[in-house]
């Protein structure tokens, strides 16, 4: 048989290091380590789903998906590319 096939990715993700939880009506905010990043707020699912933890990085793919990944996982597959810079619309 042949070994399973291995994959390298190269995928452009918004993403910042979690610092702790606000538990709201709305969601869970996601405080970020750095206090200059906007809080994503997410619906309780993710939380179940995902299982967040401080010390590990909220990750938002071009497609909208949310995600979780562990600060060792994160930090071994991406790069910094950019520091988010403001648009001229107000959006990063």
């Amino acid at each position: 048989m042949k070994p399973i096939p291995r994959y390298v990715c190269h995928k452009t993700v918004e993403a910042y290091k979690i610092k702790g939880f606000e538990y709201r009506n709305e969601g869970v905010v996601l405080v970020p380590e750095d206090p200059d990043i906007e809080p994503v707020i997410v619906m309780r699912a993710y939380v179940q789903i995902h299982r967040p933890y401080p010390g590990g990085y909220y990750v938002r793919y071009a497609d909208g998906y949310e995600s979780f990944s562990p600060a060792v996982m994160f930090e071994d597959g991406y790069k910094l590319i950019e520091p988010a810079v403001e648009q001229a619309d107000g959006e990063s």
